[in-house]
């Protein structure tokens, strides 16, 4: 079975799909690993998911195997009040079995997130998406301050994790420094996977 890197998000508006695609691409740079796009259903406001099995367009559902066997996650969100979406909370709720049967012990893990304001609640949404992966036994990297992005950014951008500031009339663009950063973790993470598997 080919290593890959699961990128695994929920995305409402367009901005974390975008980020998503530019942390495979990194993930890609990395020689003898694939990223591995997928995402997971909305959820109903009333009960569960409303959503078809298999989404019309775009990235296919995350499976439990997809995610039992990847070699890394990359696990991204929008901001919902400085917590990820619910969406996403769902999933990682329902994950139990990998966390009882061990799956993702020692493999490493980041996050990412987007939020539509500066100051709205990028980091504590990176930090409490760590916390069902640290239950989980995975190994959580950031993005050292190596790389030069961290420094030079005035959008989106942490040590924690990538994050994008989706503002303005584009709010789906992100900025040179987002997409070196959001490369940056996806090809951290393919590297360490590597390395970690070795």
């Amino acid at each position: 079975m080919t290593a890959y890197v699961l990128v695994l998000y929920y995305s409402r508006q367009g901005s974390t799909l975008e980020m998503a695609k530019h942390i495979a691409r990194g993930v890609e740079q990395v020689a003898g690993i694939e990223a591995r796009l997928r995402t997971v259903p909305a959820v109903s406001p009333v009960t569960e998911a409303s959503a078809p099995a298999i989404p019309e367009t775009g990235a296919i559902y995350c499976s439990e195997d997809d995610l039992k066997h990847c070699s890394g996650l990359i696990l991204g969100s929008p901001t919902r009040f400085g917590n990820m979406a619910a969406p996403m909370k769902y999933f990682l709720d329902g994950t139990s079995s990998q966390w009882l049967n061990g799956d993702l012990i020692n493999k490493p893990a980041a996050v990412f997130t987007s939020t539509s304001t500066l100051h709205g609640g990028q980091e504590s949404t990176l930090l409490t998406m760590m916390l069902p992966l640290l239950h989980q036994g995975m190994i959580i990297a950031g993005i050292p301050y190596s790389e030069a992005g961290l420094s030079t950014t005035r959008t989106g951008g942490t040590p924690y994790g990538a994050s994008h500031l989706a503002s303005g009339d584009t709010p789906n663009k992100l900025s040179s420094d987002e997409i070196a950063l959001c490369q940056a973790l996806g090809k951290r993470i393919a590297t360490l996977a590597l390395q970690l598997k070795g």
